[in-house]
């Protein structure tokens, strides 16, 4: 048996090889690498999957992010709630355009946004919610947006994670307002190096993203410019030079692009994704029956979700020690994630302190994830079984 890999995107490209590298042959030969038809069809190709009208690509999933709190207007003095049990670009997006992070504990069972704890954040400046489906289960999108509605918040989805995934049978019902993913390679949909992309069903918000990727320039920027305008009850300059093209810029942007090399990818990898997460939940389901006379503490499914197991993470007391044992043992594992983003160095500026989110910080010590890529043997699954068990013996 080989060295087992906690995410291995070798296997999934070997799978599908013949079909991924013609399609970025056949890119290498256009001389097409930025834009194209190829950017431009996944685009459409990814929204139809997800459920929305407009899917607007971008360099990565943190870009997406920012994208999306440009789009609306989110920036210096504003608040977002969002929660501290993620990675780090979900706040970090936040504080990049200025505004500050609110931070809230998480469910003890879904390890999502615990929805009870909203309302006591929110402010005068508040301007948006932002729950993470973390590791591929749905935040409790109903809540949420009711809670939205009643205070006039848009609802920014992190769905860095959670490609695949639904709520109440559909993919559409785990968006906000405007929803961010994540294309890194070991993503249930990944390409070979990054991409992200936003969606939305807002024609404005798709067309400021859509300008804001590329230096505010265009069209697009234009129009984003006079509704900011607008917004103020102002006018635009009357000299100000108008035009189409890339050089005519509008609003102050980013270049951050989805190489047509990578929509090509992600456009084969698109029509097997459901593939894909059949297999992780496939792989979930036998480590629960496996694993259900253990002490260890097993993914929760709710009822409103179909979890998409971008990370199979499980709960024991003794982690740290149980992961030094796997890893003798041959089992790669890892925790997701050890630093809580409220403890973070980079926010200690907000004056958060130890206790304060204390199921966040409990699973930061206690849980840790195992393999459950889809192309995981059955030879593999059976040894992490039994390695899990030996772990936790005296």
């Amino acid at each position: 048996m080989e060295k087992i890999q906690l995410m291995n995107v070798q296997r999934q490209h070997e799978q599908h090889a013949a079909e991924y590298e013609k399609a970025v042959i056949d890119v290498l030969r256009s001389g097409l690498y930025i834009g194209g038809p190829n950017v431009t069809v996944f685009e459409e190709e990814f929204a139809a999957y997800a459920g929305a009208k407009y899917g607007i690509s971008c360099g990565n999933g943190t870009d997406a992010i920012v994208l999306a709190l440009r789009a609306l207007n989110i920036g210096q003095g504003d608040e977002v709630i969002t929660v501290s049990f993620t990675f780090f670009a979900t706040a970090e997006g936040i504080a990049a355009v200025g505004a500050t992070p609110v931070f809230v504990d998480v469910d003890e069972k879904t390890y999502c946004m615990d929805v009870s704890q909203i309302e006591a954040k929110i402010t005068n400046r508040t301007k948006a919610i932002m729950p993470v489906h973390i590791y591929g289960h749905s935040a409790d999108m109903d809540s949420i947006n009711a809670i939205a509605k009643k205070y006039n918040l848009f609802v920014i989805t992190d769905c860095a994670q959670s490609a695949g995934t639904e709520y109440n049978g559909s993919r559409a019902n785990t968006l906000g307002d405007v929803s961010c993913f994540s294309f890194f390679p070991t993503k249930n949909l990944g390409c070979d190096g990054d991409g992200g992309m936003v969606v939305t069903n807002n024609e404005n918000i798709a067309r400021a993203c859509r300008s804001y990727k590329v230096h505010g320039s265009g069209a697009d920027g234009l129009h984003t410019l006079k509704e900011q305008y607008a917004a103020r009850g102002e006018q635009l300059p009357q000299n100000m030079p108008v035009g189409a093209n890339k050089y005519y810029n509008y609003l102050i942007g980013y270049n951050s692009r989805l190489d047509a090399l990578q929509a090509a990818l992600l456009r084969v990898k698109l029509t097997y994704l459901d593939e894909f997460v059949a297999g992780r939940r496939k792989n979930a389901d036998l480590y629960n029956e496996a694993l259900k006379d253990t002490e260890y503490g097993k993914p929760y499914e709710a009822p409103y979700t179909k979890h998409s197991y971008y990370i199979y993470a499980l709960q024991h007391d003794n982690a740290q020690t149980i992961m030094e044992r796997l890893q003798k043992m041959g089992v790669p594992c890892g925790t997701y994630y050890p630093v809580p983003l409220h403890l973070q160095g980079a926010f200690a500026s907000l004056g958060y302190k130890e206790g304060d989110f204390p199921v966040t910080e409990k699973l930061a010590k206690t849980t840790f994830a195992i393999p459950v890529f889809p192309e995981l043997s059955e030879e593999e699954r059976n040894y992490i079984v039994n390695a899990l068990k030996e772990a936790i013996k005296d």
